[in-house]
């Protein structure tokens, strides 16, 4: 029992999220030099200098300016991508853009979409990591998960007596939310979750409305 103490007491990990911004700024990268607003090291830029005092302000427990650098840094990115998608609209009737090439902008596109709102809702639901954390709350305050559905004298058959998610958690309901234009996996509770998921669906579904409207044009 004191194993599973210690265990549901660790924090959550950071990791996956730093990858997970890190890999935004990668992206970007690889975009078309006609999708991106500015220069073309300037997101991955942000993103690197942004993340230094993000990490070392959790090591020092600071959470309130981790929370504030964490909520810019997303805001940044969110930004990025929706000026990327406005110019992924306005390129299309120019078609300048090979449809290979046009395939690749979108489904690079699409991915941001996925990660970026996973960042929001991982960094929004119960006040944030940290908050959770210090809380040691069952579940999410914001999303109904499984587990969370599970009857409580069965969660311990399920290894789920206090589970709480971590940031995969929140990818997956990303990516399902920009796979099927809904929640399926996690239904949403909270109203802010609302928003943010009306949000990515609008840009998922015009990333393949635009797709596929060229498809058809080039067909």
């Amino acid at each position: 029992m004191a194993a599973q103490s210690d265990h549901i007491d660790k924090p959550e990990p950071r990791w996956q999220a730093i990858l997970a911004l890190l890999a935004v700024g990668a992206i970007y990268l690889a975009l078309p030099r006609d999708l991106i607003v500015g220069p073309i090291w300037l997101l991955p830029a942000v993103i690197v200098v942004l993340l230094v005092p993000t990490v070392v302000s959790h090591r020092m427990g600071r959470q309130s300016l981790n929370r504030t650098l964490g909520i810019i840094i997303s805001g940044i990115t969110t930004l990025a991508l929706i000026g990327s998608v406005i110019l992924l609209v306005r390129a299309l009737p120019t078609h300048r853009e090979s449809p290979s090439q046009l395939l690749r902008s979108g489904g690079l596109l699409w991915l941001t979409n996925v990660i970026v709102f996973a960042l929001w809702y991982w960094r929004l639901d119960g006040g944030g990591p940290s908050l959770r954390h210090n809380q040691k709350k069952f579940g999410s305050t914001s999303f109904l998960f499984p587990q969370m559905q599970i009857p409580h004298d069965e969660r311990g058959r399920f290894e789920c007596t206090r589970w709480r998610p971590h940031f995969i958690d929140y990818l997956f309901v990303a990516f399902t939310q920009s796979s099927t234009f809904g929640p399926t996996d996690a239904p949403l509770l909270a109203r802010w979750a609302k928003l943010l998921a009306m949000c990515q669906i609008f840009i998922s579904l015009s990333i393949v409305v635009l797709l596929i409207s060229r498809a058809v044009g080039i067909l």
